[in-house]
């Protein structure tokens, strides 16, 4: 019987996970559509042609990430881990404010650059490596002292800026890969009640005032209705008011007349809500966590420990991201300034999910056992 070739066009139509690709993609189409809307008011097409020039981005380096063997990263681990320092570092002497007070962005006239998200990527990939090597010995103090001190030079100069939602990110990433490697429970109970114990101590010592300010406000937004608890409110009125099936797109009154606070940034989802209703909002929140659930799959399906660490760290990145920007349009957790994955306007944010979905696509790719008649 005569063998059937096969060939390398084939084996990569048959591998590459089309299925999160494409939900990647019609997400980020979406965000953009919602931007315009968002933005209709302002006359400029500025913020749609930007956001679509970093999908465009976005969409290349996630190709290039995903047919990249992300297995040949631990060679260029110590160099990325270095960037990552570099960049926070340089964002505390040339950085500017952004709209939450942090001094989180480096601007190059028009463009900018929040260093903070580019080293959420640096620190998946970097401390997916180091777990990777030290995952045998775990539950050693000495493991767990150089683990901590791997993710506490990254978290101190996120707090240097301050930037207290980037380092959430970071704590609950850090929380979700340790649990992964099977971190013992004598560590995980006395560190979480120690947690919630230092609660009062870093309220009252550690957040500025402007921080307390927004708890307290998160608390009761009533405190300060036309300050600080304007957003939320203002929030809360637009998803709401978008009952069921919504009032249609492009006809959202707190958007449209302009009600609604940094709407295509941080409350984009309220447009959603606003504009596509209850149904439109958990459509796009079903897409969003379908995309989480592929990374934790996909690190299911991982044959080596680096590659279930990266799917981990990615999912547990954009699991913080989605919970939070929605949690807090609907009032249910404080105001961060935490963007929407894929949707929210942001360039840098925008690049640097695809190109954790790269890496996501690369762990599938390269990890599928490939058949006898594999062409490479």
């Amino acid at each position: 019987m005569k063998i059937k070739s096969v060939s390398k066009k084939s084996v990569i139509l048959m591998e590459f996970d089309w299925v999160l690709f494409i939900a990647t993609i019609c997400l980020s189409v979406f965000g953009i559509v919602m931007i315009y809307s968002a933005t209709r008011t302002l006359q400029s097409n500025t913020n749609v042609i930007v956001q679509s020039g970093a999908m465009v981005l976005g969409c290349a380096a996630m190709l290039v990430t995903c047919f990249f063997d992300y297995e040949q990263l631990k060679n260029l681990v110590k160099p990325i881990y270095i960037f990552a320092v570099a960049i926070l570092l340089l964002v505390l002497v040339f950085g500017v404010s952004g709209d939450w007070g942090a001094r989180s962005w480096i601007r190059f006239g028009a463009i900018g650059i929040q260093p903070s998200e580019i080293a959420k990527i640096c620190f998946i990939v970097t401390f997916s490596c180091h777990l990777s090597k030290v995952h045998d010995d775990i539950n050693k103090p000495l493991t767990i002292l150089g683990l901590l001190l791997h993710i506490g030079v990254l978290v101190g100069l996120i707090l240097l800026q301050p930037d207290m939602g980037s380092v959430l990110v970071f704590l609950f990433m850090f929380i979700c890969l340790m649990f992964v490697a099977k971190l013992s429970y004598k560590y995980i109970l006395p560190i979480g009640v120690a947690g919630v114990a230092s609660l009062p101590f870093i309220y009252k010592y550690v957040l500025s005032e402007y921080q307390q300010k927004r708890i307290q406000v998160f608390l009761n937004p009533n405190l300060d209705p036309r300050g600080r608890g304007y957003n939320v409110i203002q929030s809360k009125i637009a998803v709401g008011s978008g009952q069921l099936w919504g009032k249609g797109y492009l006809q959202g009154t707190q958007n449209q007349m302009g009600y609604l606070p940094t709407k295509y940034t941080d409350f984009i989802f309220s447009v959603i809500s606003e504009e596509f209703g209850f149904i439109g909002a958990l459509l796009v929140t079903a897409v969003l966590f379908f995309i989480i659930y592929k990374c934790f799959k996909t690190a299911q399906k991982a044959d080596n420990a680096f590659g279930r660490y990266i799917c981990v760290g990615v999912g547990a990145m954009m699991l913080f991201h989605a919970f939070e920007n929605i949690g807090m349009c609907i009032g249910l957790m404080p105001v961060t300034g935490i963007p929407l994955p894929f949707v929210s306007y942001g360039g840098t944010s925008l690049v640097v999910n695809m190109i954790a979905i790269g890496l996501v696509l690369s762990v599938s790719y390269h990890n599928k056992p490939r058949s006898v008649f594999d062409v490479y």
